[in-house]
């Protein structure tokens, strides 16, 4: 059973940065293709970044320039860099995988709150 566990959540005040890390339980699925979602209060879930060895990255529109995923192999972890958060980005942040086959794993999601 893969294990996803995000951490780096916590509260933080309108132009400034957190990193968010996911680490992966096994260090096969870790080389798979990895997304950040994240789900506002109130709103459905939405993807926010994505990493793949064949296609690089991917962001949505309302973070590029300020949110960059990368990850680290030999240590398991796909991170979330976020700088000049606004109010709009508070969120329970989500890491996500998806296996070639189809089966889908997320981690129990970590919150960030975006507030003065």
């Amino acid at each position: 059973q893969v294990q996803l566990v995000e951490s780096g959540g916590g509260l933080v005040q309108p132009g400034g940065s957190l990193r968010l890390s996911c680490a992966v339980s096994s260090s096969i699925f870790s080389r798979y293709d990895m997304d950040w979602y994240r789900q506002p209060p109130g709103k459905e879930r939405e993807l926010v970044a994505s990493i793949s060895s064949a296609y690089g990255t991917n962001y949505a529109d309302s973070v590029k320039g300020r949110f960059t995923i990368s990850r680290v192999i030999a240590k398991n972890t796909v991170y979330l860099q976020m700088d000049s958060l606004k109010s709009e980005d508070m969120a329970v942040y989500y890491c996500h995988l998806r296996t070639p086959n189809g089966v889908d794993y997320w981690g129990k999601g970590t919150l960030v709150t975006v507030s003065s």
